[in-house]
């Protein structure tokens, strides 16, 4: 289900104003996972927002690929302090088109795709120096063309099914409006603070 042109004015209307009053990185969203009944959280950015969802890049074999093969659902937070406003994503997860990922590959800096190339993320590293050969090995390896996406390397879309919008207000009134998707049509409706 795609979302609404409500749901997708609103989140364009806090980015702009998240990046008018200067958050550092407004596009930083916590994603929550769960595997084995155990949630885990970490910051990763936001890549591409369209009807279909949000969009980040990981390599696949990380924890975060990994928990997400065995349970595809995740939990976005965006929250731009600097404005007193959150959004809240909830949604099923599926692997973007390799070419939507081999686009995005495309257009992230040399040293960052060699870095997805010399990253075994997430996995033991027992020295600083270690990292640093194998970028130096790959610079190597790639220095006479471009650096192709490694098939461990892609993106994740975040379908939500749920969408809340938080607004900050005085006395702890917020304004809060959710979102749902209920029966393939986008719910709206307001909720206490």
């Amino acid at each position: 289900m795609n979302l609404s042109q409500e749901i997708l004015d609103r989140f364009d209307q806090g980015m702009k104003q998240a990046i008018a009053a200067g958050v550092v990185e407004p596009t930083a969203m916590d994603l929550a996972t769960c595997i084995n009944n155990c949630p885990e959280s970490r910051t990763v950015l936001l890549k591409g927002l369209d009807a279909r969802g949000f969009v980040f890049y990981t390599n696949l074999e990380s924890r975060k690929g990994q928990t997400l093969k065995a349970n595809p659902v995740a939990a976005l937070t965006f929250l731009w302090l600097e404005i007193a406003q959150q959004v809240l994503v909830r949604g099923q997860v599926e692997l973007v088109s390799d070419q939507e990922a081999d686009e995005y590959f495309a257009s992230r800096p040399r040293g960052s795709q060699v870095g997805a190339w010399a990253s075994r993320q997430s996995q033991p590293l027992d020295s600083r120096a270690t990292l640093e050969h194998r970028v130096a090995e790959l610079e190597q390896r790639f220095a006479s063309g471009p650096v192709p996406r490694p098939e461990f390397w892609s993106g994740y879309r975040v379908l939500p099914e749920w969408v809340e919008f938080w607004y900050g207000q005085e006395s702890r009134l917020h304004d809060r409006f959710l979102y749902q998707n209920i029966d393939g049509q986008w719910q709206p409706s307001r909720l206490y603070p």
